[in-house]
């Protein structure tokens, strides 16, 4: 039993040698939990994992998350370790994250390209996007223009309006927070990491913060265990709004662990950013997403008339300016 660990190791790593010792010494991969007892029942997007090359991979996060090379093109691999084949609530987590990926295809959202799941480690491959997640990107620059924090926030509004929209059922998110947004080499933005994700018709077993998710962005109906619906993402996406403009996470001066008790009791992140910070009908816009009543928040939809609306009206102010001698001559120019 305890050399069923190494050879899986040794096998997603292709190391042939340790291979050959490991079974040599009685070692026998484990069964997949999701293997299929006739060929013909294996999945269209299945993997064969020796076609991924971990020679010279690099991991993204630890023990998840890491780069693969894949037919020619570096790819995300999300593994499902040895440890967890015996955990029924990942396993199930797994099967649930595949049948919802199998279902994207938007610009906004991370192409999902294959997997793994008829031999171990099960593995969920997804397409690489070299400039990282969204939380890395917000450190680094801190508070964005409004310009810009409109740009992007159209870009995660787009994607998450498409997994609203999912027919015949809604798709909720239910993790939508900056390190599960990534950019693209152009600067755009796209949604990932379905792990907790779900369909809106599908009842839980069990309250959500028995996962191991961030609750500085999660709705405090969540939170309190209580009914709910696609509006947890719109609160999650005003706070991750607000932190744009802002420069610094949702109540960054609490614990992550005090966050939640805070949204239950109504308190809502301040606004400590110049007015000026905020384009016209932005603020409104954020106090609006995270209403206290989840009916009275905007859809994503409504969500995307108010952010092209307010970008160009930016785009209007930035185009046009009247300098002070050009006025004199009543010369507008473009600037």
């Amino acid at each position: 039993m305890l050399l069923k660990q190494p050879l899986a190791d040794a096998i997603f790593y292709k190391n042939h040698d340790v291979i050959k010792l490991l079974e040599k010494r009685g070692a026998k991969p484990l069964m997949a939990p999701m293997h299929v007892k006739h060929a013909r029942e294996v999945p269209e997007y299945e993997i064969n994992p020796d076609e991924l090359d971990f020679t010279n991979s690099v991991e993204l996060t630890k023990g998840t998350f890491c780069v693969a090379l894949w037919r020619g093109i570096q790819v995300a691999v999300k593994k499902l370790g040895e440890e967890v084949l015996s955990d029924e609530d990942k396993v199930r987590a797994f099967r649930d994250e595949l049948a919802l990926l199998q279902k994207i295809r938007h610009p906004n959202v991370v192409q999902f390209l294959g997997a793994v799941t008829q031999s171990s480690p099960m593995m969920i491959v997804t397409e690489y996007l070299p400039k990282g997640d969204f939380c890395a990107f917000l450190k680094r620059k801190g508070a964005l223009k409004p310009i810009a924090a409109v740009r992007l926030a159209l870009d995660i509004a787009r994607g998450m309006n498409y997994l609203h929209e999912n027919k015949p059922v809604p798709i909720i998110h239910r993790d939508l927070e900056p390190s599960n947004i990534l950019r693209d080499d152009s600067g755009h933005l796209k949604v990932a990491d379905f792990g907790i994700s779900k369909l809106l018709t599908v009842k839980e077993e069990k309250p959500l913060i028995s996962l191991d998710n961030s609750w500085r962005y999660v709705a405090p109906e969540v939170f309190k265990n209580e009914e709910y619906d696609t509006k947890v993402d719109i609160f999650s996406f005003a706070l991750i709004l607000q932190e744009m403009i802002e420069g610094c996470p949702p109540f960054s001066a609490k614990q992550e662990h005090e966050v939640p008790s805070a949204y239950a009791a109504k308190e809502r992140p301040p606004f400590r950013a110049p007015t000026k910070s905020y384009a016209h009908g932005l603020k409104e816009l954020i106090q609006e997403c995270w209403h206290e009543n989840p009916a009275k928040r905007p859809t994503f939809r409504q969500i995307l008339t108010r952010l092209d609306a307010i970008q160009n009206s930016i785009g209007h102010k930035r185009r046009w300016k009247v300098s002070p001698l050009n006025l004199c001559l009543g010369i507008l120019y473009f600037t």
